[in-house]
């Protein structure tokens, strides 16, 4: 077997660990419940926005990390337009 064989085979087998977890939708409400509380009954502002960079970041570079870099492949594993993706690649300063 391949070294990228491998790296991606044990890749996949730390996601179905993974899955066999937690879900992620149970994390971000853990997280967001937690949020709250530390909030001290202030109230927040631009919520959504915080929520989405906080996710997109690690998802980015967890895909760029998975394809080894190839935004091309990255693009299609997220579903989204190569030219989003590097958009959004240098609002996160995951790439210049």
């Amino acid at each position: 077997m391949t070294d990228v064989a491998q790296n991606n085979r044990n890749k996949n087998s730390s996601l179905q660990a993974s899955r066999k977890s937690k879900p992620l939708h149970k994390h971000t409400e853990d997280a967001l419940n937690q949020y709250f509380e530390n909030l001290n009954g202030d109230r927040p502002g631009d919520l959504y926005n915080l929520v989405i960079g906080e996710v997109e970041r690690p998802l980015f570079k967890a895909v760029l990390d998975f394809t080894d870099g190839n935004q091309s492949q990255a693009a299609g594993i997220l579903g989204i337009n190569r030219g989003t993706l590097r958009k959004k690649l240098r609002s996160y300063s995951l790439i210049h």
